[in-house]
């Protein structure tokens, strides 16, 4: 489960120009993507794009004034006509009594577009009453922050459901627990049955669950979590297939007055 420790699979940390660089490679190819950027299977420090900071980590509250080392789990800001929507791993957010804040872009203990409290939760019921891998999403509202709501600071993906699974490539981007920057690596992902989706992205461990894959056209078409609550191994990730029940969720959450 990517929420929490695992030892398997360990990237290796090379210094490149100064900076820390998780070298990985898969089995897959090392050649350029032809529908992605960059080489797939390939995991690295995310670099630092107006994209990049619509994903962020999650604390609990009582970690706002001291966030380094202390994220959880990962999640993204998705369009909504609120403007102050973020999708995550239902396995994240599970405890509504907990009280949890997210900080887009968080590097280093920094959290360079504010630390956001996060108000309701929504998760289907197949999570909610069964805890149904199946159902390892959800959504949740973040308060505003000096009268800015969070899509307005960082921008929003689309969230797109009912696409094929591996019709192109997906960037996926996370906090493992053991490091203060985002990672990010491209592949195309391959159906594991007609509910769960995988995808083989070197160094995606503890921390990384939540984390979006959003294709070229900018849209979240997965969200890791799901098989294992994410996977066993660091190298192999999961999402559920974003289908009927996904699309109801979202529903419910950008309607909900």
């Amino acid at each position: 489960m990517k929420r929490f420790s695992r030892i398997s699979g360990t990237p290796r940390p090379v210094l490149l120009g100064g900076a820390m660089v998780l070298l990985a490679v898969t089995s897959a190819s090392v050649a350029a993507a032809d529908d992605g950027p960059g080489p797939l299977g390939v995991t690295a420090v995310a670099a630092v794009t107006a994209r990049s900071a619509r994903v962020g980590a999650l604390f609990s509250a009582d970690k706002a004034d001291d966030l380094a080392g202390n994220h959880f789990c990962t999640a993204s800001v998705v369009h909504s006509a609120q403007r102050n929507l973020v999708v995550t791993a239902a396995h994240c957010v599970n405890d509504d009594d907990s009280d949890l804040v997210f900080v887009p872009g968080y590097r280093d203990g920094q959290a360079p577009y504010g630390v956001w409290q996060v108000g309701k939760r929504f998760l289907p019921d197949g999570w909610s009453q069964r805890q149904d891998e199946d159902s390892d999403i959800a959504f949740a509202f973040v308060d505003e922050l000096d009268g800015k709501r969070i899509e307005d600071v960082v921008g929003g993906n689309r969230f797109a459901t009912g696409m094929a699974t591996g019709a192109t490539a997906v960037t996926v981007t996370g906090y493992p627990d053991s490091h203060e920057a985002p990672i990010s690596c491209t592949n195309k992902p391959s159906a594991r049955g007609s509910t769960q989706q995988r995808i083989d992205c070197p160094g995606f461990s503890s921390g990384t669950s939540g984390s979006p894959w959003v294709n070229g056209d900018h849209e979240v078409v997965g969200v890791l979590g799901g098989h294992e609550q994410g996977g066993s191994t660091d190298d192999t990730s999961y999402s559920v297939v974003l289908g009927a029940e996904a699309a109801e969720l979202y529903r419910d959450a950008v309607t909900d007055p």
